[in-house]
C-alpha cells in the first residue's frame, strides 16, 4: 500500500503496488481532482507544492483495512459482489464536497 503526502500531510492511500500507485497519484486526472478538492475550506493541493509517494504506514494500512471490511459487509448485505479489479483509493483527509454531491 502507498500513500500520497503533500506538505507533510497524508492525503490518500491506495492498495496498489508502487508502480501503479505512482501512475495513479501522478496522473493528470488525479492531480486535477485534488487541485479542485478542499478540506476544511483549504485546497488539498495548490498545484505547485511538492508531493511524496511513500509506503503506507501502519495506521494508514489499518484505516484502509477498516473501510475495506465495512464495504465488504455492506456488499454482502446488499447482495453485491465486488469484482476486486483495479486499485482502491481512500482519502485520509475529509474532502469538503465531491462534484456528485453538489446536486
Amino acid at each position: 500500500m502507498y500513500t500520497l503526502e503533500i506538505a507533510g500531510i497524508a492525503i490518500a492511500t491506495t492498495d496498489a503496488d508502487e508502480a501503479e500507485a505512482r501512475e495513479i497519484f501522478e496522473s493528470e486526472d488525479f492531480l486535477d481532482d485534488i487541485r479542485g478538492f478542499t478540506s476544511a475550506g483549504s485546497p488539498v493541493w495548490d498545484g505547485v507544492s511538492a508531493f511524496v509517494i511513500r509506503q503506507a504506514n501502519e495506521d494508514e494500512v489499518e484505516a484502509f483495512s477498516e473501510i475495506d471490511d465495512i464495504e465488504d459487509e455492506i456488499d454482502s448485505e446488499e447482495g453485491d459482489e465486488f469484482d476486486g479489479e483495479g486499485a482502491n483509493i481512500m482519502f485520509l483527509v475529509d474532502i469538503d464536497q465531491f462534484d456528485d454531491e453538489e446536486e
